[in-house]
């Protein structure tokens, strides 16, 4: 087993990261339990570890280290990182807790911990995103690559996410250099945000708090997805959005706007500019 050294500002751990660390403690030991064959997988992922910083190190090592990448390097990459910006196991901890209120088929902690791709992906590209914005680019690209193979997506590693993320199959997924991704945001499978191909510097989509973008959903340029607004599947975007609108088909166009999510509206803009109707 690989050693731990002692987990940043251990003593500073938010309350989701306790409250979700202890879940995952509890989960992993009913699995244990329920299932004996997989003990040693559920030792080694978990019950080893002290901390969800450690127990997450442990799973991008385990999911993306290899020939190029060997496992006690990438580990001291992903420790630096964490190291330098314990954010970066913060916005993990909210991660999971939106895979757990947002994922019906399973609806726990444990399951995408150890198993799904789109997280993994996310905490990875957090780390090439650490390494893109510290002046490792070549790094930053190295481990984008590795990312791009294991887990089927390909995000840019100078995309900005913010936390609570939730990416659902992950399969497809392209997100393109300029993009950003803000808190509490779902992403399904085979969307792409990318760019028109006619426009160069700042052209990607911006996806605000809350937004929805559903299964094989294009949405290219330089534009806003609204606080709160849904795009539905397989939908073209090439318009911004406005908040708390739901927009389908090619080219998409509204259907309705959601009355009940006025209040909720916390941009800072002006609530009365936009037209909250249902059509």
């Amino acid at each position: 087993m690989m050693s731990s050294p002692a987990p940043t500002n251990a003593n500073s751990y938010s309350n989701s990261e306790q409250e979700i660390w202890g879940a995952l403690l509890k989960e992993a030991c009913r699995l244990k339990t329920c299932e004996p064959k997989l003990a040693g997988f559920i030792d080694r992922s978990i019950l080893d570890f002290g901390c969800f910083q450690h127990a997450l190190r442990a799973q991008l090592v385990a999911r993306f280290s290899g020939d190029t990448l060997p496992p006690l390097q990438l580990s001291e990459i992903v420790d630096e990182a964490h190291r330098l910006d314990s954010r970066l196991v913060q916005a993990g901890a909210a991660d999971l807790m939106a895979y757990r209120s947002r994922n019906a088929a399973f609806g726990n902690y444990l399951s995408p911990f150890l198993y799904f791709k789109g997280f993994h992906a996310l905490q990875a590209q957090r780390i090439s995103n650490h390494l893109w914005e510290h002046a490792q680019r070549d790094l930053a690209v190295h481990l984008y690559d590795r990312i791009c193979q294991v887990s089927g997506t390909d995000i840019h590693p100078a995309v900005k996410f913010g936390k609570g993320i939730f990416i659902d199959h992950a399969i497809g997924l392209v997100i393109g250099e300029t993009a950003v991704v803000e808190d509490d945001v779902s992403l399904l499978h085979n969307v792409t945000l990318g760019a028109t191909g006619n426009d160069r510097g700042d052209r990607h989509p911006k996806i605000r708090r809350g937004a929805i973008v559903g299964a094989g959903a294009i949405i290219l340029g330089n534009i806003d997805i609204g606080y709160g607004a849904r795009v539905g599947a397989g939908s073209v975007v090439i318009k911004s959005v406005t908040p708390y609108t739901t927009v389908v088909g090619t080219p998409a166009k509204p259907v309705r706007r959601d009355l009940a999510s006025r209040a909720e509206c916390s941009s800072g803009a002006d609530h009365d500019q936009f037209d909250w109707v249902i059509y």
